[in-house]
């Protein structure tokens, strides 16, 4: 299965690469594109539960490392719940 990095930058300038075990992740995103919040998160949850679901239908079990990685990234956005105007930029993507 195609892992994939996205690269994320915070409304705050920090940088963060994020990991998807799936392609998926560039049918909800496009590089350089700047997303609310709310809707970056909202399709960061369904893109990487996509991409956790076709590892669980290929090997049987779900991927704690897209699980894990949609937690650090709901974490993170937590930092700026707060602010109306924040936007969260995709970068790109590295494979």
């Amino acid at each position: 299965m195609p892992e994939m990095i996205f690269v994320v930058r915070w409304p705050d300038g920090a940088r963060t690469e994020c990991y998807s075990p799936s392609l998926v992740i560039e049918d909800y995103f496009a590089p350089g594109t700047d997303y609310a919040l709310d809707d970056f998160l909202a399709r960061a949850r369904t893109a990487l539960g996509i991409a956790s679901a076709r590892v669980e239908q290929k090997y049987g079990f779900a991927c704690s490392r897209a699980n894990a990685e949609l937690a650090r990234i709901e974490a993170t956005a937590q930092a700026f719940a707060n602010d109306a105007a924040a936007r969260v930029r995709v970068e790109g993507f590295e494979r």
